[in-house]
């Protein structure tokens, strides 16, 4: 769709660019000697467009490049965001070279105005600042999940000022789930708030864990035997392109702890991709608890007055 879509625009601003290149030169004619006094303005209006229409012609011609890249999507969409500003950028120049007689003028009232604008808007001049931040230090993209000042969610959009994320978790749930909340902050938020990322493509996973509750009588080598066969066969089931006989820094791990009452935690860490945590937690207990349950000689749990 984004590429029918460039598609559209760049013959829009094609033909936008020849009809007006045509009135710079085609107004010169003798047949328009009778708007004498007009045709300068006309002239420098049609090659102030045309520029413009050039400029947001390249811009599209670059994008429906970088659409045809294989970048990661958090790439991808800070790309287009540069060139879209550097599109504006380059057209408010040209404008504003039309509206002054010279480029110097231009220069020092664009100083002027700035001087007051950068008082009057030093909040959204900090979040544009943030952005660049973002762009180039990459603390986080589109699609990942993080945390900052108690937001929690996966990001959607990173605009000039404010970044949007959908909410995980949030007042009414339990889970890692998307609450349905979309929150924005905005950006200068990171210039001075800590920021947790759970995804990136250097590291896919996040490491969580799960326990369950078990007498002390219970044959601690057939639990911890149990846990790790359902958290192996679930991660193979469910990262296939990962092999843990390669990848040994993803092995899941057992561990047993006194709970504060009168019984034993046996607790399963594993690594899980961050939007799954909820799923894989479900995953394995379905996978262990069955077996469990089928060796109650070894396996005690706390009911009645075994607890």
């Amino acid at each position: 769709m984004e590429n029918y879509n460039n598609k559209k625009w760049i013959i829009i601003y094609s033909v936008v660019a020849v009809v007006l290149i045509a009135i710079y030169y085609l107004i010169n004619l003798d047949i328009f000697k009778s708007w004498n006094q007009y045709i300068p303005f006309i002239r420098k209006l049609s090659l102030s467009l045309f520029l413009i229409s050039i400029i947001f012609l390249l811009s599209k011609l670059i994008e429906r490049l970088i659409y045809s890249q294989n970048h990661i999507e958090g790439d991808r969409y800070n790309l287009l965001r540069i060139v879209r500003f550097l599109a504006i950028v380059f057209s408010l120049i040209v404008a504003a070279s039309f509206l002054f007689q010279n480029l110097y003028a231009a220069a020092v009232s664009f100083g002027l105005i700035s001087l007051v604008l950068g008082f009057a808007l030093q909040a959204p001049i900090a979040s544009f600042i943030a952005w660049i931040y973002l762009v180039f230090r990459r603390s986080y993209l589109v699609g990942d999940r993080i945390q900052i000042k108690g937001f929690r969610g996966d990001v959607v959009e990173i605009n000039y000022l404010d970044t949007s994320i959908l909410e995980c978790s949030g007042d009414y749930l339990g889970n890692d789930r998307r609450s349905g909340r979309t929150i924005r902050f905005p950006n200068r938020l990171i210039l001075r708030e800590e920021i947790s990322n759970y995804s990136g493509p250097q590291i896919p996973f996040i490491w969580n864990e799960t326990a369950i509750q078990i007498a002390y009588a219970s044959d601690l080598q057939f639990v911890e035997e149990c846990l790790l066969d359902a958290a192996k066969r679930d991660f193979s089931e469910k990262y296939p392109k990962y092999d843990l006989k390669k990848h040994k820094q993803w092995e899941p791990a057992v561990y047993f702890r006194n709970n504060v009452y009168a019984w034993m935690e046996a607790v399963v860490s594993y690594p899980v991709e961050p939007r799954d945590t909820t799923g894989r937690r479900n995953r394995i207990l379905k996978l262990a608890l069955p077996i469990l349950n089928q060796a109650p000689d070894r396996v005690k749990f706390p009911e009645g007055v075994t607890r």
